[in-house]
């Protein structure tokens, strides 16, 4: 896969002064499941951007009547070289996965899950649950991180209040809270921001970070942008204050920032590797190791990347075919 960047020359910016350089993205329609399919917004990666950070993917969903759509329903499928985070405003989704986690993802509390080398998981909806909304986010893991064990852990954020504005820091540092989670991938921030009518806050954010804002309910503006709901306003480096505002409405914002990444990752259904041969030996074990294609015996000796699951889930996702042509890096 190849996505082409713009990017621009960075705007000259006494201290203090926003960057007004901003960039918004507009979300396209993805059905996930079956027949009663869950519709997500999709803002991450696009051909206009592939990376914020080392955020490399956003899915925004509902909120959703699980009566009609069925709620969120992915049995078991593969990650390697990245995290998956959960963040959930309405709802109960169960996670379980091949290291051996079971645990609800549940309002205002991070599910954070590192793939590293290799790890598989499902999610499915709580029985009973009537309503779903929320995010799902994934980052790419650095190089030297890429490869690690896998993990799953919880956090709850506790809330920094201001006026006018709830602030939940789940990952990094903003606002003199301070996550305590690693992520293995430095640099890194997420936040939830919950704006009263007309609020507004001024946030010293790092001026080497690039940041994003989901505007998740609501209008907002982002450094005096318009950003319509289910859209995302992109800031490039370069200034240390970020604005955001809502307007006659109660707004909410995820908001994502990180440096650059400078490496380039090849993003191909649940994977992110280095180059193309690397996505199609992926691709090969899981096959393989999920008994859906005979083994390879280039794959002999290798120890297993996916792991194992307990008995009477959900029958697992094939991989799709690999396309026609090589996948390409992106950056």
């Amino acid at each position: 896969m190849s996505n082409a960047e713009t990017h621009p020359q960075p705007e000259v910016l006494e201290p203090g002064q926003p960057c007004t350089a901003v960039e918004i993205l507009t979300p396209r329609l993805v059905p996930l499941g079956g027949v009663r399919a869950t519709t997500v917004y999709r803002t991450l990666p696009q051909r206009r951007r592939s990376l914020v950070g080392s955020w490399c993917f956003l899915d925004h969903f509902g909120p959703d009547d699980v009566a009609v759509t069925g709620g969120m329903r992915m049995p078991r499928h593969p990650h390697t070289g990245l995290a998956t985070v959960s963040w959930l405003f309405a709802g109960h989704v169960e996670h379980l996965d091949s290291g051996g986690n079971a645990a609800p993802v549940v309002p205002g509390e991070l599910n954070l899950m590192i793939a590293g080398r290799g790890i598989t998981h499902q999610e499915i909806s709580a029985p009973g649950e009537r309503t779903l909304h929320g995010v799902q986010l994934w980052f790419a893991l650095p190089d030297e991180t890429r490869f690690s064990e896998n993990t799953f852990v919880r956090y709850v954020p506790e809330p920094v209040a201001l006026p006018g504005v709830t602030a939940r820091v789940f990952i990094g540092e903003l606002l003199g809270s301070t996550s305590p989670v690693d992520t293995r991938t430095p640099d890194l921030l997420g936040a939830e921001l919950v704006l009263e009518p007309g609020a507004s806050v001024r946030l010293t954010v790092r001026a080497d970070f690039e940041h994003a804002v989901l505007a998740e309910r609501g209008e907002v503006t982002v450094n005096a942008t318009a950003v319509d709901h289910r859209s995302l306003a992109y800031v490039p480096p370069g200034s240390g204050t970020l604005v955001i505002s809502a307007g006659d409405a109660a707004a909410r914002v995820i908001l994502l920032g990180g440096v650059p990444l400078r490496e380039q990752i090849v993003m191909w259904w649940n994977f992110v590797g280095r180059g193309h041969d690397e996505i199609v030996e992926y691709r090969r074990r899981y096959q393989a190791e999920l008994g859906f294609e005979p083994a390879d015996p280039r794959d002999a000796g290798k120890p297993p990347l996916f792991g194992t699951f307990p008995p009477g889930q959900l029958p697992p996702l094939p991989a799709p075919p690999l396309p026609n042509a090589r996948m390409r890096p992106r950056e």
